[in-house]
């Protein structure tokens, strides 16, 4: 058995955590040979939730769970993580701005970047759940100036895996059969879902996406839309937003960093933009097809784009630039 490694949750009393723990401890997201320690952060409070929680995890008597700790500090929450998973972010309220909820989120990531440059390992995985995802995670970034910024990413795998499974039931195949969808830009509602280098798996032959679904205005049209409405399709369903689903989505995520894609796959997550080679400007978190070996991402290049997806590319820039300048404005204050 390897050596523990210390896996931090925070919001960790929510309904994402509370879908998501059980698999990390198990052993699905680190390897089915990794001890965990978990480090779970809430505000004050929720403690009494929060210790509800680690009951229920004690009673899975799980062989790969070592330690639970549950706690509103982050200097004891932060203290030598392997893996950050920061889910906990401020909900946007009935009449609220925009910018006041980056107002109060860029508060809280500051402080989470502070807290991981001050008290976990330089080579700590840093994923950011919380929405605004891509801009907490690049102000956290910034409040982390020792920590390299490739260690940081935010989660656009639930978008990713919700514009495959689309794909897939409209081709009656399982959603394995479907690969290389991409999510660009931010996850909000501009984010663009592309399956123009996608391949769909029918009967036994790869085939591009456009020639399986043989339906060019569903994938340019209700395709695209349901994808980015989605998160709000279940929130007027449920009453609730995406819990099982962006857990599983966080577990895919981080497993794809910890133990590589499949040759010849590409998943998508929001990274650090500068060098990349599809000309979306520099110093955003930007969500990009990537490829991981060795715990290390790389951006896919050599990807045609055509017009129709460039503008698309172009106007998730642009809101992900313009929200940027706003947090940024805030970090000083």
């Amino acid at each position: 058995m390897s050596e523990p490694i210390r896996v931090l949750v925070t919001g960790a009393a929510g309904q994402i955590a509370y879908s998501l723990l059980f698999s990390i401890a198990k052993g699905d997201v680190f390897g089915k040979d990794q001890p965990v320690v978990l480090l779970l952060l809430d505000i004050t409070p929720m403690l009494p939730v929060l210790d509800g929680v680690v009951m229920e995890l004690q009673d899975c008597a799980l062989p790969l769970l070592r330690e639970v700790v549950s706690t509103d500090k982050e200097d004891v929450a932060f203290k030598d993580l392997d893996a950050a998973i920061l889910v906990g972010s401020m909900p946007r309220r009935e009449g609220m701005e925009r910018k006041d909820l980056l107002k109060a989120n860029v508060a809280i990531f500051k402080s989470q970047g502070a807290a991981l440059e001050k008290y976990a390992k330089k080579t700590v995985k840093v994923l950011v759940v919380g929405n605004p995802a891509n801009t907490n995670c690049l102000i956290a970034a910034k409040s982390a100036p020792s920590i390299p910024k490739e260690n940081f990413s935010c989660l656009t795998r639930l978008d990713h895996n919700r514009a495959r499974s689309q794909v897939a039931m409209r081709c009656g195949v399982p959603a394995t059969h479907v690969r290389n969808v991409i999510i660009w830009g931010n996850h909000s509602s501009t984010q663009y879902p592309d399956v123009h280098h996608c391949l769909v798996n029918m009967s036994g032959s790869e085939l591009a996406c456009f020639e399986a679904v043989k339906d060019d205005g569903w994938l340019k049209g209700d395709f695209i839309a349901t994808v980015q409405q989605r998160g709000a399709a279940v929130i007027k369903a449920r009453k609730l937003s995406s819990a099982m689903s962006a857990a599983k989505a966080i577990c895919d995520h981080m497993r794809d960093i910890w133990s590589g894609t499949p040759e010849g796959e590409f998943i998508s997550m929001g990274v650090y933009s500068s060098g990349n080679s599809y000309g979306v400007p520099e110093d955003l978190i930007y969500s990009f097809p990537v490829q991981i070996k060795d715990k290390t991402w790389r951006i896919v290049g050599g990807l045609a784009i055509n017009d129709f997806s460039q503008s698309k590319m172009d106007a998730t820039a642009a809101e992900l630039m313009e929200e940027r300048d706003t947090a940024v404005s805030f970090l000083g204050a």
